[in-house]
């Protein structure tokens, strides 16, 4: 190679190199003001209280505030909307759950788009459903429950909060799953679906475990089974509907939440937040908070968020069709 060859490449490397090095400079570092937390949820909920646990840690890891923003409606579309427009420098954070696979399932038309729109960036906790029955009821096993369904066609009701929850649409599954014909009836919301139990007016309830716990606890309602894998560690003699076996054996129904950003999010970014979520998830205070709420800690990759995340939509997507549910 001639001399005058090697000085120009040599040049030329040396331009990129600085080139890559005012870019890198031209860049604010992260994070460089507070961040903002959006909870489609009201302040005090198990999502709100999750948020605010996860969110101290993460000021404390990088440095900066974590400022939460309560945007309650109906589907979550308000806060997503809110993220989805947001600067995708990491500011901006989306708490995302399970209604947020539920409400892309169950919508026709969002003002985003659930998994086009926003980078997954970590889990925060998980927490089980149950399925419960006055502490009176002549049910005193889901195997019971089940028979009584089959050999009466129609006539088994099962209480859940409103269409469209999680709660709901597992109870749809449970159906499906079961092969038995019940009717799923909505109430407003958890205080009257317990109310109606354990007033006969229905059978039994399908329900996020945590707000049941005082019930069960109290002796006015009875667990016959939780939705998850594994048996609930406030419930270890309650067994998992999967335990039941045949078409139930692959059930495995819970609740989650988590973290996302905008999709245009630097990807170094994102795994910052996604490594600091996943520290705050092991830490001891931060999991001591979330079992006082029935919730497990649980961190993870945005990678497996994004999966997750991709499959409850699936899942819910197939279930409202099954379902004939309406979408809205």
């Amino acid at each position: 190679m001639s001399l005058d060859r090697r000085v120009l490449l040599q040049g030329a490397g040396a331009l990129a190199l600085l080139g890559a090095a005012r870019t890198a400079a031209a860049q604010p570092a992260f994070p460089s003001r507070p961040l903002r937390l959006v909870v489609p949820n009201a302040a005090g909920g198990a999502a709100d209280l999750t948020a605010r646990a996860v969110g101290q840690k993460l000021a404390a890891a990088l440095g900066q505030p974590v400022v939460v923003d309560n945007r309650p409606s109906a589907g979550g579309v308000v806060a997503g909307e809110v993220v989805a427009r947001a600067e995708p420098d990491g500011h901006t954070l989306l708490l995302i759950s399970s209604g947020t696979a539920v409400s892309a399932a169950l919508f026709k038309k969002l003002p985003f788009d659930t998994l086009a729109d926003f980078a997954p960036v970590s889990q925060m906790a998980r927490f089980d459903l149950a399925i419960a029955v006055a502490e009176n009821s002549r049910f005193k096993t889901l195997a019971e429950l089940l028979a009584h369904a089959r050999a009466n066609p129609g006539n088994l009701n099962i209480g859940t909060p409103q269409i469209g929850t999680t709660q709901n649409l597992a109870a749809e599954l449970l159906k499906l799953s079961a092969g038995i014909d019940a009717q799923v009836v909505p109430f407003n919301g958890t205080p009257p679906v317990v109310t109606a139990v354990r007033g006969g007016e229905i059978d039994v309830l399908v329900d996020i475990l945590g707000p049941l716990m005082p019930h069960l606890q109290g002796k006015a309602l009875r667990a016959l089974a939780v939705l998850g894998r594994e048996r609930a560690p406030e419930l270890p003699q309650v067994p998992a509907v999967r335990e039941s076996g045949g078409a139930l054996a692959g059930f495995d129904v819970s609740s989650w939440n988590g973290l996302a950003v905008p999709a245009k999010t630097p990807a170094a970014i994102v795994d910052r937040l996604s490594r600091a979520v996943q520290a705050a998830a092991q830490q001891d205070d931060v999991k001591k908070q979330l079992q006082a709420l029935n919730m497990r800690a649980q961190g993870s990759s945005p990678a497996a968020l994004r999966d997750f995340l991709a499959a409850d939509i699936r899942r819910w997507s197939e279930v409202i069709a099954k379902a004939n549910l309406p979408r809205l």
